[in-house]
């Protein structure tokens, strides 16, 4: 349309309105945004108001290049354009596209009979292209539920959001392609995905096996009772005795995602920009692994505009925190409550949110400042004041939080030699799915998965101990030292034991092995 010809319109009806939808996000929630053009006949001026951040407030300049690159008339008068509601922050390039579909449906050049059904992102390049944009999976589940027809938006984002079933989805790569979508001469079909197809691809693939670690049958076995409860586990051990290598295959000896874990896993990860061009779910289960250095803001989240941490990136898989003693007294400290609460609440003036934080925490240690094994009497120069010093950084609080603690030594040059293979992931995590739908029947309708999920009182009523075991739990407190807090903790894992044997009742021999599995709670380690 002529330049020529949007005057004339706008001489003859003087004041103009229209109205687009859009979305922004709020933790891993959205809501939807009404975006109202006003064009009226005077000085030419524009003005954006409704609570924009510095992304939407630029956003003039991209859409107008964007206008006139596609051949569109950039409208002449007083433009206002309001993002409601007016009280509701509003942040990210993806209304560049809603603003320019106002500022088109303002000067009619395109129709206005799709725009009340659909909400419309994406990022404008000066050439008028589609840029996709983040937080997408949980405006298309938004937009579904309010009773949208069409989510429109870069093609790139298609995908993620054609996951949402009933809601029709429209990936384009230009301005020029959405306009004539509304204008009715390009009708793209709506993006269908197969999400079996989707998680038969995507299930533990190119994960590292088990089968590539040779020796270490005691720590495979305690990883195996982590998985198959849940349980949150400390590896000690020197360096080189594979650590890292052990815990960066726990994720495949865990169940596969469920739908529902999928989706609240890939809503953590559209929101923080971490998806893929063209992808549509995450599919295996995350492995974070931040260094030492991370502050407790990037650790459990935050910033001024709030973003997940690595314990959020974390949900429904595993964070590794390599070499504990060396991260920040604060940052492990902040990491308490969001393991036991599962979420984490970021409160700022403006805005709370919270975000998803079910992980396992798998942590990784040296037993000395040396490296080895710590000896009062031996010549590594290490001193009990400086063996404090290193082992103070770690709080009671948080060991409370850990129920299994390994210990890892180096593996034997015989068993390195050895050229069978070891145990691989797939037979092992058979046995921790079977282990887990155990679980599943338990605590049907309670609201608990697993076992490391139990209250104390669960505990109390599904984790009864006859005679026998009950002695050796109370000759192991007695004899080897062990805190009150170990106790609920061996009574999870025996229960878990118990569970990975078929059995009813928690026996002995399995409160024996849980016992093994507490040295860090025996005097003379954390005090």
């Amino acid at each position: 349309m002529s330049t020529a010809t949007v005057s004339e319109n706008i001489s003859e009806f003087r004041i103009m309105l229209s109205q687009t939808y859009c979305a922004t996000t709020h933790g891993v929630d959205a809501h939807i945004i009404h975006i109202e053009a006003h064009l009226q006949h005077a000085k030419p001026f524009y003005t954006l108001v409704g609570l924009p951040d510095r992304a939407i407030s630029e956003s003039k300049e991209r859409i107008f290049a964007a206008l006139q690159s596609s051949a569109f008339a950039v409208p002449y008068g007083k433009i206002t354009v309001n993002l409601a509601p007016a009280d509701l922050p509003k942040e990210g390039s993806a209304f560049d596209l809603p603003i320019a579909l106002s500022l088109l449906a303002v000067s009619r050049q395109i129709r206005n009979s799709r725009l009340t059904d659909t909400v419309a992102l994406g990022e404008l390049a000066l050439d008028g292209s589609l840029r996709p944009v983040k937080g997408v999976l949980p405006i298309a589940v938004e937009a579904k539920k309010k009773g949208f027809k069409y989510i429109v938006l870069p093609k790139e984002n298609a995908a993620e959001a054609a996951v949402v079933q009933g809601i029709d989805v429209i990936g384009c790569s230009s301005l020029k392609e959405v306009a004539g979508w509304y204008n009715g001469t390009n009708e793209p079909a709506p993006l269908k995905v197969d999400l079996k197809k989707i998680f038969e691809n995507g299930h533990h693939a190119d994960m590292v096996d088990f089968y590539d670690v040779k020796g270490q049958h005691n720590v495979k076995r305690a990883m195996e009772v982590a998985a198959a409860g849940g349980h949150n586990l400390i590896m000690v051990g020197p360096p080189g005795s594979g650590k890292t290598m052990l815990a960066r295959r726990l994720p495949g000896i865990l169940p596969p995602l469920s739908l529902e874990e999928a989706l609240e896993t890939t809503k953590v990860h559209s929101v923080s920009g971490l998806m893929r061009a063209g992808g549509a779910l995450v599919t295996q289960r995350p492995f974070r692994a931040p260094h030492h250095t991370i502050s407790d803001v990037a650790l459990v989240g935050g910033g001024g505009i709030p973003m997940p941490g690595e314990i959020s990136l974390a949900h429904n898989g595993v964070l590794f925190l390599d070499e504990l003693p060396e991260f920040q007294r604060k940052a492990l400290e902040v990491l308490r409550q969001p393991l036991e609460d599962g979420h984490v609440t970021i409160s700022r003036a403006r805005m709370t949110v919270n975000y998803p934080s079910h992980i396992m925490l798998v942590a990784s240690m040296n037993p000395s400042p040396s490296g080895d094994w710590y000896e009062p009497d031996g010549a590594d120069g290490g001193s009990s004041l400086q063996m404090q010093r290193y082992l103070s950084k770690i709080s009671g609080p948080l060991l409370d939080r850990i129920d299994l603690h390994i210990e890892v030594n180096k593996v034997s040059f015989e068993e390195l030699s050895q050229k069978a293979k070891g145990e691989s992931s797939a037979s092992i995590r058979e046995r921790v799915v079977a282990c887990r739908e155990i679980q599943q029947k338990r605590f049907l309708g309670m609201g608990v998965h697993s076992n490391a999920q139990m209250s104390t009182r669960l505990v109390r009523k599904v984790c009864k101990l006859d005679e026998a075991s009950a002695s050796i739990l109370k000759k192991a407190m007695t004899m080897l030292g062990l805190s009150a807090r170990a106790y609920d903790r061996i009574l999870k894992v025996s229960r878990t034991i118990a569970d990975l044997d078929f059995s009813e009742d928690i026996r002995s021999n399995h409160v024996s092995e849980a016992v093994q599995y507490r040295s860090l709670d025996r005097e003379g380690w954390l005090g």
